[in-house]
């Protein structure tokens, strides 16, 4: 007979015993074990342990008896010998890759994420934000558009439930539109900043109630500084220093407590 190109394993005379394997594979077993009388005696035994558990098991009802329980420990022992050598193999291999892992770590660096910047997104108000900064933009350079510069806080409170905040001396409103957003109207509001030059002031009710400190935005050449009080929600957006648009959002903030 040929002799085998596959290697019989104790994984295989397991599979052999717990009727396991495809036919050729326990033919190829069975050519293993008649080369082998030792191994093949001790896998017979299994084999019997086997079949009288399995027989008393079909035949018994209510509690187990004294020769079923004794069939069984016979066949888990003969049954352990294979599975522990298979365990310690899996191990021996595990431990090679953690040995592999430790010294690559010694030669190239240890395996960590290098620290970054976690950046959270701006909520979805500073999007309508920045399209409504767009769209005032856009009706300041057209002369069909005329802008609205009668500015009354109290009315738009009245008519929105947004409160808007202080303005810094030196700042003037060059035209205030109500626009929708996908939170309902909003506050649009063209700004004159000696600082900041043009910029818009975006007010906005989000629908949840929240405390949220001036946060920068970075967009390209416009961005924005979004905050939050209360259940209104309000994005400065300007484009030019950053360090001074945060500053601002921080002074229209104050202005609000």
């Amino acid at each position: 007979m040929n002799a085998l190109t596959d290697p019989v394993t104790d994984a295989d005379l397991d599979g052999y015993v717990d009727d396991q394997l495809d036919v050729t594979r326990r033919i190829e077993v069975e050519a293993y074990l008649a080369a082998r009388p030792e191994t093949a005696a001790r896998i017979m035994a299994d084999l019997r342990n086997r079949d009288e558990l399995r027989l008393a098991l079909a035949t018994t009802t209510g509690a187990p008896k004294v020769a079923t329980a004794d069939a069984a420990r016979r066949l888990e022992r003969g049954l352990v010998r294979g599975r522990v050598f298979g365990l310690l193999q899996r191990a021996a291999a595990v431990a090679v890759f953690v040995s592999a892992g430790w010294l690559a770590n010694e030669a190239i660096g240890p395996f960590s994420v290098s620290e970054v910047v976690a950046s959270t997104p701006p909520p979805a108000y500073v999007e309508d934000a920045m399209r409504a900064h767009g769209t005032s933009v856009l009706r300041a350079s057209m002369a069909s558009q005329p802008a609205v510069r009668n500015y009354d806080p109290e009315e738009i409170r009245s008519a929105t439930a947004i409160v808007m905040p202080s303005l810094p001396s030196g700042w003037a409103v060059t035209d205030v539109q109500i626009y929708p957003s996908r939170y309902g109207p909003s506050v649009e509001m063209a700004i004159a900043a000696n600082d900041l030059g043009p910029l818009s002031l975006f007010a906005v009710r989000p629908g949840t109630f929240d405390v949220v400190r001036p946060t920068l935005a970075p967009a390209g050449e416009v961005s924005s500084a979004y905050f939050q009080i209360g259940e209104v929600a309000y994005a400065l957006v300007a484009s030019g220093d950053v360090g001074a648009l945060d500053r601002a959002a921080a002074r229209l903030a104050a202005t609000l407590y």
